[in-house]
């Protein structure tokens, strides 16, 4: 780069950059909150890879001319949605159902720890009232 004018790879190398920065967003990760009528919030959470490449060159003896290419691709696969109703979290994933019983066990875990949860706190309010008599 002679006289700081930019080569026309380096031209070619922003102008494939600028491209893949207005594709690659925080969120295309996690989505804008979509709010349903009934109060549910749902919560968009993707996976996303990408891939960028250039190259090029001068070639020609008496007046150089310039050849390149450039290249980036964009994958955006959706996870799960996080789904807030009454102050709950739960995630729901987009994936295929779980096969193995052990999959189905961990898939489990969240819905017995809120059902252990609510539990706990009834037996506490139950004590609560028969303390109050």
């Amino acid at each position: 780069m002679e006289n700081n004018k930019k080569t026309s790879l380096s031209e070619l190398m922003e102008t494939s950059m600028g491209k893949v920065r207005e594709m690659v967003d925080s969120n295309t990760i996690i989505g804008q909150p979509i709010t349903t009528p009934d109060g549910v919030t749902l919560i968009p959470v993707s996976r996303m890879s990408f891939g960028f490449g250039c190259g090029g060159g001068d070639y020609g003896k008496t007046a150089p001319k310039f050849g390149g290419a450039s290249t980036a691709g964009v994958r955006v696969e959706p996870v799960a949605f996080l789904v807030v109703r009454d102050g709950v979290t739960r995630v729901l994933p987009v994936a295929a159902p779980a096969i193995t019983t052990v999959d189905r066990a961990i898939e489990m875990v969240p819905q017995v720890l809120d059902r252990v949860e609510n539990f706990i706190e009834r037996q506490k309010a139950e004590k609560k009232e028969k303390e109050t008599f």
